[in-house]
């Protein structure tokens, strides 16, 4: 797993996370390893953050 996936406060815009997501799903082939189920559930956070962030950005 790259450490981008570790590094908290990711500048990745929520669109990017959400194309690693996407690009997690097809490579798996839609079921998950227990590695790529714990790379998913980083990929939720950071992409859950990324959407705040972009949120109060907004505001």
């Amino acid at each position: 797993m790259s450490p981008d996936f570790l590094t908290p406060g990711s500048q990745r815009s929520a669109a990017e996370v959400n194309e690693q997501i996407r690009a997690l799903w097809v490579r798996a082939g839609g079921t998950l390893s227990a590695q790529e189920r714990a790379e998913y559930e980083l990929l939720v956070v950071e992409w859950a953050s990324a959407i705040r962030g972009e949120v109060i950005e907004a505001a």
